[in-house]
């Protein structure tokens, strides 16, 4: 069904779901294009000036933490995009939980193990395995969901 079609048969509070993510799906990509140029520009800079080591574990722990935060700004914006194109609900379970294990990855990546407590890093470990099983058990429900139909 082609979007003008569908529009029709919308009520006003769908009509009004769609508009609302077709705003945020906008700034999310002027945030996406914002954190894009500041990467290229921290990392042009870095491997212009020779001033810092791209291999260096600090230098290397900050790239990644930008390259994560692109990433997960893409995940969402798909996420939004999803709900516009295929009317989908706004609220998508397993991507919300995918979001989370990217978030939670990033702050694994960028943790300064120096200042920050066991404690702290267990516990980011152990959240980060219960949103995997989590996002496997919802998985494995939908290939059976996909299997039975």
């Amino acid at each position: 069904m082609k979007f003008s079609e569908e529009w029709k048969v919308l009520g006003f509070y769908e009509r009004f779901e769609k508009v609302v993510c077709l705003i945020l799906s906008f700034f999310v990509a002027l945030v996406i294009a914002s954190a894009l140029y500041k990467l290229g520009f921290h990392l042009i800079h870095m491997l212009i000036s020779n001033g810092v080591d791209p291999l260096e574990h600090k230098s290397f722990k900050a790239i990644f933490g930008m390259i994560m935060v692109v990433l997960i700004s893409l995940e969402f914006k798909h996420s939004i995009v999803k709900v516009i194109t295929k009317n989908k609900s706004v609220v998508q379970v397993k991507t919300v939980l995918l979001i989370a294990i990217l978030a939670i990855s990033r702050k694994m990546i960028i943790l300064d193990t120096k200042t920050m407590s066991p404690l702290t890093i267990f516990s980011l470990s152990s959240v980060l395995v219960a949103l995997g099983i989590v996002y496997w058990l919802m998985r494995q429900r939908d290939i059976e969901d996909e299997a039975g139909r």
